[in-house]
């Protein structure tokens, strides 16, 4: 049993016990939470008595430090994707350790699995059989396959611009996709509002405190593979659950006292989807923002873990660096040139986020790069990085002749 799990909330710190139907702290969340980030956002727990429970060099359960007994978990393998290091990339930057982190190998090909796998499990526990969701795409798709494996049913709220790729893969696993006629937040709300007249399970980020949990566990597989060595973990940022998620996790592992200290931990916006980077360096949460960047996957106008975003970096020194959308093209090609991995452009916001503070990072630091989306998810993203050739007459010596071999040796 989990019992001695419990819930605390990052606003007021009020405790309270797991159930079905809590997802906000009582006392905190607004009256309207429409279009604003969300107050009394909930962090789950750990019990007193898995302290000193583990140790570097002993594989970690990952089941033992979540919420959910390991029986209600749907049948697929979620987790546990490659940590590579990089040697093109430590030779043509001059860095002795660079590791990339691609959960582009996640069963729908994104980060976002991980908090649908633990969101499933908690429906499956509470014998729930509709979950719904708002996505601009990763999550929707991530919560399609992972409910589809688990006999469930995904309602999802996604702007109809979203990338095709994205919106084929939730029809494929036989969810209801609803598109909408507007950005994020306005599938954000109208999902909030659907499960509330429904009383369908709500998956949205941040609102169900799962989603920051799930999202931990990247965190104890790079303690996993790392041990105490990490010295800097770079993400992209969009509403912020995956940066409160890592930071959770390292901070889980202190708690263990599996670790001293948490490793510096960069997140990473494009210059024109900017809401917490400009909150966290000038304290000014613009609930009138509005974005527009190429990487789809982090694009939102007014973050939903704004606040607690914020929060979680100051409170662990972190840092907030914006790239623009030219330099995440360009590190997209460049990543996948030098490394074998195409990841979409989201991810490469990591990247380009590294390349933009290397200077200031010794060279012989550990290093981790979150990749967090595999790049078919978003083709027309990465069309603009590249340049189709002009086809050739079925001809060998026509060929031979315009291909400069010395060049391509």
């Amino acid at each position: 049993m989990k019992d001695d799990f419990k819930y605390k909330c990052d606003n007021c710190g009020e405790v309270y016990s797991i159930t079905k139907d809590l997802m906000l702290c009582p006392k905190c969340r607004e009256e309207s939470i429409e279009g604003k980030p969300l107050k009394g956002i909930l962090k789950v727990q750990l019990p007193e008595r898995l302290k000193d429970s583990l140790t570097y060099k002993e594989k970690i359960n990952i089941f033992d430090f979540l919420p959910v007994e390991e029986k209600y978990f749907p049948s697929i393998s979620v987790g546990n994707t490659p940590l590579i290091e990089a040697k093109n990339l430590q030779k043509e930057l001059g860095f002795e350790n660079i590791y990339l982190k691609f959960d582009g190998t996640n069963p729908t090909g994104s980060f976002k699995d991980r908090a649908s796998y633990l969101v499933s499990a908690f429906a499956n526990k509470f014998n729930i059989k509709e979950i719904a969701l708002a996505s601009t795409g990763n999550a929707a798709s991530s919560m399609a396959g992972i409910a589809a494996a688990a006999g469930q049913k995904a309602f999802i709220f996604m702007p109809d611009s979203a990338p095709k790729a994205k919106l084929v893969q939730c029809l494929q696993y036989g969810a209801e996709l609803i598109p909408i006629k507007g950005d994020y937040d306005k599938s954000f709300d109208l999902s909030l509002k659907f499960s509330e007249r429904t009383g369908f399970l709500n998956r949205n980020t941040a609102y169900n405190p799962m989603t920051i949990e799930g999202k931990k566990t990247v965190s104890f597989e790079l303690f996993d593979s790392l041990g105490y060595d990490i010295d800097y973990v770079f993400l992209p940022v969009g509403d912020g659950v995956i940066l409160s998620g890592v930071i959770k996790g390292f901070s889980d592992l202190k708690f263990l006292e599996a670790i001293n200290k948490l490793p510096k931990i960069i997140g990473v916006q494009a210059e024109n989807s900017s809401f917490i980077y400009n909150a966290f360096s000038n304290d000014n949460f613009d609930l009138k923002y509005k974005a527009n960047t190429i990487a789809d996957s982090i694009s939102v106008n007014t973050a939903r873990n704004g606040y607690t975003a914020v929060k979680d970096l100051k409170k662990i020194e972190g840092g907030m660096i914006t790239v623009t959308d030219d330099e995440i093209i360009s590190s997209q090609c460049e990543l996948s040139r030098l490394s074998g991995i195409f990841c979409e452009p989201s991810s490469a916001a990591s990247y380009a986020g590294f390349l933009k503070m290397r200077e200031n990072i010794p060279n012989d630091k550990n290093v981790v790069l979150l990749l967090t989306g595999h790049g078919l998810k978003d083709i027309d993203g990465a069309l603009q990085g590249i340049q189709f050739p002009d086809s050739y007459e079925p001809d060998i010596n026509i060929i031979t002749e315009k291909i400069n071999f010395n060049n391509k040796r």
